[in-house]
């Protein structure tokens, strides 16, 4: 006979009642209970579909263990059939390009490994699966790549820290004061009017949007942009392509606009593209605009350059799917997405340091060989 303490039966009653427990929980809690109201094991067993035995083992364990002894107890699993040894050379040879060990492959696939690990005598046998398991256990996915640049300036260093002191406000280690504006400024080229060839479904209950995989090509256009990194504010126009011209046109746009057109320095963060390149597109702007300056940053740094977040919103808010009737239905989207975003828009939350930048080219030095990139002074 089982016989409960008051508070012993308000935690089995709430857990047989508990909908979301574990069903094996709440057939212990039942066994015990039904044992507590007199029950016999046989008949315990056949009202709750279970076995004598298992009516048996619990009542048991309960009587002996009270409450904790209804928990599972720790158990040992099956012996490890690999020793660690060999999930060790496994993991190594992971980490070992195959061109390295005469393999006519880029990158090792789960089945390659295994077969690379038994053909090399690691192991006798080994799976695919078993050594897919090893490697997420580790993080180590051999199949993945990513890629990265490294920096070939060298002044990088020295570049990339005049823009990210402009970002803080600061030129030649003195504050900006108001009359001193930074802009940061691109183009998005390439973008294609491709009108679907049926029209997209819009989403429904447990559907989401449909747009049709085939489309028509009418043409492409390049997207200019300024942004004032301070005051999030951006000017935009639709080119029919990139090039000096249509860069000029944007920096006539924004330089004819107030507090541009009166102010003391306008500073303009730009990257290497063609449009804007060198020392000859900084003499253009100075020559057309006394108080314009052109600051370029280093060769493959555009992910320093704010206007391309802005960019990135654009292609997931206003391009994103892309199914526009014509190059007119395109400018349209952009220029009216570009007057929603001004009228709500903060500067954006900009983190990236001097000191972030050190730790990046010291990273980025261990990586190589050769002389590691200069540091930011």
């Amino acid at each position: 006979m089982v016989i409960l303490g008051e508070a012993d039966r308000r935690a089995l009653e709430a857990l047989a009642r508990r909908g979301c427990a574990e069903h094996r929980q709440v057939l212990r809690a039942r066994i015990v209970l039904a044992a507590a109201a007199g029950d016999r094991n046989a008949v315990i067993a056949r009202r709750l579909a279970t076995t004598d035995d298992t009516v048996r083992k619990w009542r048991k364990r309960f009587c002996r263990d009270g409450l904790p002894g209804l928990a599972d107890r720790p158990r040992s699993g099956r012996p490890r059939v690999f020793p660690a040894a060999v999930v060790a050379g496994v993991k190594a040879l992971a980490c070992e390009p195959p061109a390295q060990a005469g393999a006519a492959l880029a990158r090792w696939s789960c089945p390659e490994l295994a077969r690379e690990a038994v053909g090399r005598g690691v192991c006798e046998r080994v799976s695919a699966s078993t050594v897919r398991r090893w490697l997420a256990t580790d993080a180590i996915k051999p199949w993945q790549h990513r890629s990265w640049i490294f920096p070939r300036d060298p002044y990088f260093a020295d570049k990339a820290t005049r823009v990210l002191d402009l970002y803080d406000r600061l030129w030649d280690g003195e504050p900006l004061d108001d009359n001193d504006f930074v802009i940061s400024a691109d183009e998005k080229p390439g973008i294609q009017a491709r009108p679907r060839i049926h029209p997209s479904l819009p989403a429904g209950p447990g559907r989401a949007m449909r747009v049709e995989h085939e489309y028509a090509r009418r043409g492409t256009l390049a997207y200019f942009a300024a942004y004032d990194v301070h005051h999030a504010r951006v000017f935009g126009r639709c080119e029919p392509t990139t090039g000096i011209v249509p860069f000029s046109r944007l920096v006539e746009q924004v330089m004819t606009t107030e507090p541009y057109a009166s102010a003391r320095r306008v500073f303009w963060v730009v990257d290497q593209g063609a449009s804007h390149k060198n020392w000859a597109a900084a003499d253009r702007m100075s020559k057309a605009w006394p108080n314009a300056h052109m600051v370029h940053l280093p060769v493959h740094a555009s992910w320093l350059n704010q206007v391309e977040i802005y960019f990135s919103v654009v292609q997931r808010k206003a391009l994103t799917p892309d199914d526009f009737r014509d190059l007119d239905d395109i400018s349209e989207r952009l220029l009216s997405f570009q007057d929603r975003y001004n009228r709500t828009a903060q500067p954006f939350d900009w983190t990236f340091t001097r000191d972030d930048l050190n730790r990046l080219l010291t990273r980025l030095g261990h990586h190589d060989h050769r002389t590691p990139p200069p540091l930011a002074a």
